[in-house]
């Protein structure tokens, strides 16, 4: 097997969304537009309620999966079809937007942290104007490897047998919680025609010999295998990784389709009350 290197390491950029809160973007920002499929990603973090207590009111969404993962904290959603739920720490929201979803997602503090992420992937042309659909999942419905200080939480894919409840047949995501105690090994293989990075948010490690410290975030090269090391603290990381699409990609906000007529459309149906066609389907575990 050849392990992947660091191709590119990202900085965070702070970025204002929704009513006002701050949140750390590294895909989806002028260093890195898109990473195929993934479109954007965004780590929220906070002890203070003041940063992001006005939320994200409604707002709406066409032609791609948000994936929202919770660390600390909850999130309350409710969308314009009547579904709602409250996303609490550990559980993951898989949301495909589709057609068209218009929703709010409102972050609360449990014992005054609130974190997590939220990754947007695309949607191929032909699904772009399918049914929109929700999953939930609760920390419970979420395995977890735990051996040797290696302890991998699976959202999505496999690992060492344990695999996650997500599935996203169009770009056969993988999403690993990876904590790590000091000095101890993650190795993983990796199928290498899927696009890939790490995000560490706690400790530090290495990657490939190549030095990971706390809040970078890095796109890997080609290869079939991750190798890590924690640092002298442990570490804590995500793993992504998933099919690229190899499409065309026309954006404007929200909105996320393959040419530029369809972002017009999808303007003008939201403009016009026409965005959401279908109510989504809403499943919970």
């Amino acid at each position: 097997m050849s392990a992947r290197q660091i191709a590119k390491i990202i900085a965070a950029t702070a970025v204002t969304e929704g009513a006002g809160v701050t949140v750390h973007r590294t895909i989806g920002t002028p260093a890195l537009r898109n990473l195929d499929p993934f479109l954007m990603l965004d780590h929220f973090s906070s002890d203070d309620p003041d940063d992001y207590i006005a939320g994200f009111p409604d707002h709406p969404h066409r032609g791609f999966i948000t994936l929202t993962y919770m660390l600390d904290g909850h999130m309350l959603h409710r969308d314009s079809m009547g579904n709602h739920g409250d996303l609490k720490a550990g559980g993951a929201q898989w949301m495909k937007a589709a057609s068209g979803v218009i929703h709010s997602e409102m972050p609360q503090q449990t014992a005054g942290l609130m974190r997590g992420f939220q990754l947007w992937i695309n949607l191929p042309g032909k699904e772009k104007m399918s049914e929109p659909a929700y999953q939930e999942f609760s920390a419970t419905a979420i395995p977890e490897y735990n051996n040797s200080g290696i302890r991998v939480r699976v959202l999505c894919g496999e690992y060492q047998g344990v695999r996650g409840p997500i599935e996203d047949p169009f770009t056969q995501v993988q999403y690993f919680d990876v904590r790590l105690e000091a000095t101890a090994q993650f190795r993983h293989a990796l199928p290498a025609d899927l696009q890939a990075f790490v995000y560490v948010f706690e400790g530090d490690a290495r990657l490939a010999d190549s030095p990971l410290p706390q809040h970078s975030f890095a796109v890997l090269s080609g290869g079939d295998a991750i190798e890590a090391v924690a640092g002298g603290k442990g570490a804590r990381f995500i793993l992504v990784a998933g099919r690229p699409l190899k499409e065309p990609i026309a954006q404007y906000g929200p909105f996320v389709m393959n040419t530029t007529d369809e972002i017009h459309q999808a303007m003008a149906d939201y403009r016009d009350g026409r965005l959401v066609q279908k109510k989504a389907a809403f499943i919970t575990a």
